[in-house]
């Protein structure tokens, strides 16, 4: 795997649900403007949540997403939205993880994984796409 990008002061995010371009919660409403760099895919398995997913990392599935760049400014805005906890007893868990990107980049990205004990009972989303799914 290629070494990860880095660019002082500049973080990534992998978004995976309802942050994406086009989702309920798209990404570009918040300021200053996340800057997309590439689509990408994790190892992860993707969960219905009803009105958003949640990814719990790692296995064999895919889950499709996009990476952007961000400020500490809507990061923090970010763990607001995912409900982050500093004992990881939030609705989401802050996780770093290096995605390689669709075009071979890798980036080192903040990816929001879902807290455990959120997904008990819940429906796998075949394909890893909250988008497509959410389209049907």
């Amino acid at each position: 795997m290629p070494q990860p990008t880095h660019a002082p002061g500049v973080r990534h995010v992998f978004v995976y649900g309802t942050l994406r371009a086009g989702g309920r919660n798209d990404i570009a409403r918040f300021a200053p403007l996340p800057r997309r760099v590439a689509d990408a895919e994790v190892a992860g398995t993707l969960y219905d949540l009803g009105a958003y997913p949640g990814m719990v990392l790692g296995g064999e599935g895919r889950v499709k997403g996009e990476i952007y760049a961000i400020d500490a400014q809507v990061e923090a805005a970010l763990d607001r939205l995912e409900e982050v906890a500093d004992d990881d007893s939030g609705e989401y868990i802050k996780r770093w993880l290096c995605v390689q990107a669709s075009d071979g980049r890798a980036f080192d990205c903040l990816v929001y994984e879902i807290h455990p004990s959120r997904i008990e009972g819940r429906a796998v989303i075949a394909g890893g796409d909250w988008i497509a799914h959410s389209r049907r």
